[in-house]
């Protein structure tokens, strides 16, 4: 189970929003200065990621809790996202450059159904992940709180 720390941030009929702080090692690496995800943190900035979860531990607003995801579950999603539609253009490529070779095309057809074969592996992808996140097993979850919200009592004015 990969967990992470988050901050509860409303809770209303059994869900829980919580607010999750992304951290990067990007200021301990030697190689930020030609690092993608370097360079998109600073132009994009850090935004928090917020999910909506059961609230089976019964936390409160405020309440610092530890989320879990599946390893598996990270693991599908990693190879959904780059390698179906990683083998889509290269499959497409080849096919194209395939029917090339019988024809007088060119360059222009394996360009082509690469390009196809790519836009049909991000749709598989995206049809993959729909399916993925309906499945209990893979979804994140609350599993315990660290530190509880301490009650604000305002002064009585009179």
């Amino acid at each position: 189970m990969i967990e992470e720390h988050a901050i509860v941030t409303s809770t209303e009929a059994g869900i829980a929003e919580v607010e999750i702080k992304r951290r990067s090692s990007c200021n301990a690496c030697s190689a930020r200065a030609g690092c993608g995800v370097s360079l998109l943190d600073r132009v994009l900035g850090r935004r928090p990621q917020r999910l909506l979860l059961a609230n089976k531990i019964d936390v409160r607003v405020g309440d610092e809790v530890i989320v879990g995801m599946p390893e598996a579950a990270l693991l599908k999603a990693a190879l959904a996202a780059y390698m179906v539609p990683l083998a889509g253009l290269l499959l497409g490529a080849i096919v194209g450059d395939l029917m090339s070779a019988e024809s007088s095309a060119g360059e222009s057809l394996p360009l082509l159904t690469g390009a196809l074969g790519f836009g049909a592996g991000l749709f598989a992808t995206r049809l993959y992940s729909r399916r993925l996140a309906t499945d209990p097993r893979w979804r994140t979850v609350l599993l315990r709180r660290v530190t509880q919200s301490l009650p604000v009592r305002l002064p009585d004015v009179r």
